[in-house]
């Protein structure tokens, strides 16, 4: 029997836009499993805090056709849930903030020997997708809440 390739992202998952499937979809395509861990509130630290809470933005991420599993990540240990989860290949999108190398090398000193896959910005869409939660925001914002 073949091992099923399990496949690791991660994200907060804030505001679920189209790039947010597009990433997802693209990580599914890689792999036979996908396995999804949603940023905690209380970990997030290098962009503002979600609006969604994270029960919430599980569920969504739960919904979705190309996801698998989808948990919460640990509140003490990001390393935690991969030893459950073992993954065989680990997705960054292209706009995260995760340095590939230092990854790859801190997974290596736990155990965990993924290969790392950045997507490329080529299947986000055209300038006129929502394909980020700033520019939804900064929609919402000239055309809801700054008219004239």
């Amino acid at each position: 029997m073949n091992k099923l390739v399990r496949v690791l992202a991660t994200g907060t998952f804030d505001i679920l836009h189209p790039g947010h499937i597009s990433f997802l979809e693209q990580a599914k395509a890689l792999g036979d499993e996908l396995y999804v861990i949603i940023g905690r509130d209380a970990n997030i630290s290098n962009k503002p805090k979600p609006i969604i809470p994270e029960d919430q933005r599980l569920l969504m991420i739960q919904s979705l056709k190309p996801v698998d599993h989808a948990i919460l990540g640990s509140l003490t240990d990001y390393f935690e849930p991969l030893q459950i989860i073992q993954p065989d290949i680990v997705v960054l999108g292209f706009n995260q903030q995760i340095d590939a190398v230092k990854l790859k090398k801190d997974l290596n000193d736990h155990g965990f020997f993924p290969k790392i896959v950045r997507l490329s910005e080529a299947d986000t869409g055209s300038v006129d997708d929502m394909y980020s939660s700033r520019k939804i925001i900064a929609e919402v914002l000239k055309k809801r809440c700054l008219k004239d």
